[in-house]
């Protein structure tokens, strides 16, 4: 995946109004429903360390896997700042999440923010589950987000523009999405236009993301396979049961 290339130097200012406190605060109370004991945890795709670093707050040990160098030095960098009892409870590696192979074993993996999204093919999504499963005793659990079929294909995606800017810079995004119904995936098309305020340069970027639409049943099969039971889905943050109205929906699978 060579996503998050030139992207991924804006990716925190971007999202510097994600709820990530929030976030957090809804991924503890899963795994404290499905993982009570769980002390450390696997995190695939953990971007700038942002959600690692507020888990390790709360007193989880987080091994946090990242193909960009560019998030894992954000990350690195988020890591140097904090009191060095949490620090000390973080690790940051570079890897693909569908290849990783670490000397540990995870009460729980977690995968957050569409990572699972990212994996358009069959394979690669045998394979993070596979990723999962070394990393997992039996009866640990891999908790995960994925756009949701059913949300996707009632409410199409559409073009969406988001400005944001710091004392720095001022950022224009404009994703432009294409959705090919034969392969339940959609391309965005991100066009970022980064403005330096001080000297008034423009720099402009191009991405696109190929991001993949899943169904329960489907999700079910793929964890089968890999050897774990789907324990529990519902819409991501609220809880509420998968709708036609839920665009981001949350798995926890059992190892069996």
């Amino acid at each position: 995946m060579s996503v998050f290339a030139d992207y991924a130097r804006y990716y925190d200012l971007l999202y510097k109004d994600k709820p990530y406190a929030q976030e957090v605060e809804y991924i503890a109370r899963v795994l404290a429903r499905h993982a009570p004991q769980a002390k450390t945890l696997l995190e695939l795709g953990c971007g700038s360390g942002v959600h690692a670093s507020h888990l390790a707050a709360r007193g989880y040990g987080v091994h946090g896997i990242d193909q960009s160098e560019w998030m894992l030095k954000q990350a690195q960098d988020r890591k140097a700042g904090l009191p060095e009892a949490q620090a000390a409870k973080l690790a940051f590696h570079r890897g693909d999440v569908r290849s990783i192979r670490l000397d540990v074993k995870a009460d729980a993996v977690i995968s957050l923010f569409h990572v699972m999204s990212y994996q358009t093919e069959n394979a690669d999504v045998e394979a993070m589950f596979a990723t999962a499963s070394a990393h997992l005793a039996q009866g640990g659990v891999f908790f995960f987000d994925v756009w949701y079929g059913p949300a996707v294909l009632t409410d199409r995606p559409a073009i969406r523009v988001k400005e944001l800017e710091d004392d720095a810079l001022h950022i224009a995004r404009t994703a432009t999405p294409t959705i090919h119904a034969n392969r339940n995936v959609v391309d965005v098309h991100y066009r970022l236009a980064a403005r330096d305020k001080r000297s008034g340069a423009v720099s402009e970027t191009e991405e696109t993301h190929h991001m993949r639409y899943f169904f329960a049943p489907e999700l079910a099969q793929f964890a089968a396979a890999a050897g774990f039971a789907v324990a529990d889905s519902h819409t991501w943050l609220n809880e509420a049961p998968p709708g036609f109205d839920s665009w981001g929906v949350s798995f926890v699978c059992r190892k069996c």
